[in-house]
């Protein structure tokens, strides 16, 4: 089969002929029909420091993806052959105490397709049956492989937060920005300012539902103007930019929620007593997505028809266009890159 392999411990991708992977008992063989791009993709394409401590290669890269079931191992029930499906990425131990108490997405013993082990970039990619989510029939392949991304923006925007009335600020809106915006929206969020630099991905996320689309340095005064001077009731922190941190914990209201998707590429400084403690705000860290409260929830909004992830996807690319997928997102004028696999010889 052809797979998107990182072949050394050097920048870029290598389009090779590999075996078809074999599964276990309990795991399933999957025909890659759609796999998402991501910005990890590009950190590992770029061989930055990340990459380099975390990676090892040779591995097939890719961790989101939608597909049909080709083959299933003697142990598998809840999964048949010709199942149009996806799944989550995040591989876990399943006894260890986070895992055992609910908190599976924090298992400390994860393991990432596309980074730990080999990815979705390819063909056909094996998985535990556990980690397979069934897709409804009217979700296109497109929709359903980029259900990780997706589901990172609902575990943002929906853990922990009264979303319903509230007033909500976007920090930043890459691709899962842009769904955070579509899922406060869809949630009821009576009003919602997102900060960007990048023009193209503001026209997006006023596409998606945003009432106000603005800079950062815009940002302060366009929240003043939705709540009468309060600060927002929630702030999705999508960008990891130290700026935009600072400017989530201060544009807050007092007793508010700040949850914190995006990684800074440094330790940074907080005033933890005037921008954390004094405000009595709660801050939440998110890890992936919640195994399975938050695909339950992003199966039931794409079936309500509440939230429409489509015009997200503004790039589709065949395998071969592998460094092309790459370029569009480096340059800053893509929203979601997806690659169109059709698995078939």
């Amino acid at each position: 089969m052809r797979a998107l392999v990182k072949a050394s411990a050097a920048p870029g991708f290598v389009l090779q002929d590999v075996p078809v992977p074999s599964y276990r008992e309990d795991e399933v063989l999957i025909r890659v029909r759609a796999a998402g791009v991501c910005g990890t993709d590009v950190h590992i394409h770029t061989w930055d420091a990340w990459a380099q401590g975390r990676c090892k290669p040779p591995f097939t890269v890719g961790h989101e993806f939608a597909g049909v079931v080709e083959k299933v191992g003697s142990l598998v029930t809840n999964v048949k052959v010709g199942d149009r499906v996806t799944a989550e990425g995040h591989i876990v131990c399943g006894t260890c105490h986070l895992c055992r108490t609910g908190n599976a997405h924090v298992c400390p013993n994860t393991k990432i397709i596309g980074v730990d082990r080999d990815g979705c970039f390819a063909d056909y990619i094996a998985m535990p049956a556990s980690n397979v989510w069934h897709l409804d029939d009217d979700i296109g392949f497109d929709v359903g492989g980029i259900h990780d991304p997706m589901g990172n923006a609902f575990h943002t925007a929906l853990h922990g937060t009264e979303l319903p009335g509230a007033t909500v600020l976007v920090t930043g809106c890459g691709p899962i920005g842009i769904f955070a915006v579509g899922i406060a929206k869809a949630a009821g969020a009576s009003h919602i300012v997102a900060s960007d630099v990048n023009p193209k991905r503001l026209a997006l996320a006023k596409q998606l539902g945003a009432h106000s689309a603005v800079t950062p340095d815009q940002a302060a005064e366009a929240v003043r103007a939705a709540t009468n001077g309060l600060g927002v009731d929630v702030v999705l922190e999508m960008s990891g930019v130290p700026a935009a941190i600072h400017q989530a914990f201060a544009l807050v209201r007092v007793g508010g929620r700040v949850q914190m998707l995006g990684i800074p590429a440094k330790p940074m400084e907080v005033d933890f007593a005037t921008e954390v403690i004094f405000k009595g705000i709660t801050v939440y860290g998110v890890v992936g997505r919640r195994m399975y409260n938050t695909w339950i929830a992003m199966q039931q909004f794409l079936r309500a028809g509440q939230f429409d992830p489509r015009p997200v996807i503004t790039h589709r690319f065949p395998l071969e266009a592998h460094a092309e997928a790459i370029a569009a997102i480096q340059s800053g004028e893509a929203g979601k890159v997806v690659f169109e696999v059709s698995g078939e010889r």
